[in-house]
């Protein structure tokens, strides 16, 4: 499972050097071989070990290119999408489009998803937490499955 959340900084080349405690783990996974793509809902990437991706090209291939809102959708994620392979040291390119999408710039936060990674800005990744933070209290947001939630 992927969790936690990394400060790491992006270098002058837009390369990411994945946090040690993943590599193994990645390496072994997917030998390496990631897919980043933009989140539809929030200026932020989404980065998926191969596997992972593959269920989601899966997904994507069951929807109906003639719906408007579903080829939206297999637009988006699959036309953002980008083979990212880990070199010997642990690094990432993030092409270009990927970065400009979710304002990646040198300080960025890697936020585990139990599948994949969150690729954000360190300054929006600070005011998404504020404001899901302030949202924490609104009752009427609670789906059923969260008001049964329990730690």
């Amino acid at each position: 499972m992927l969790r936690g959340a990394s400060s790491i900084n992006l270098d002058a080349k837009g390369r990411m050097t994945m946090p040690t405690r993943y590599r193994e783990w990645l390496m072994e996974e997917c030998h390496g071989q990631l897919v980043c793509t933009i989140d539809i809902n929030h200026r932020c990437l989404l980065l998926y070990p191969l596997a992972e991706w593959e269920e989601i090209e899966r997904k994507l291939k069951r929807l109906s290119s003639m719906n408007p809102a579903e080829r939206r959708l297999q637009r988006l994620l699959l036309g953002y999408a980008d083979d990212c392979e880990m070199d010997k040291n642990g690094r990432l390119l993030i092409p270009p489009p990927l970065r400009q999408h979710a304002s990646l710039e040198k300080k960025i936060m890697l936020v585990g998803q139990l599948n994949k990674f969150e690729l954000w800005s360190e300054e929006q990744w600070q005011q998404q937490i504020a404001a899901d933070i302030a949202l924490e209290e609104d009752v009427d947001m609670l789906t059923d499955n969260l008001k049964d939630f329990s730690l």
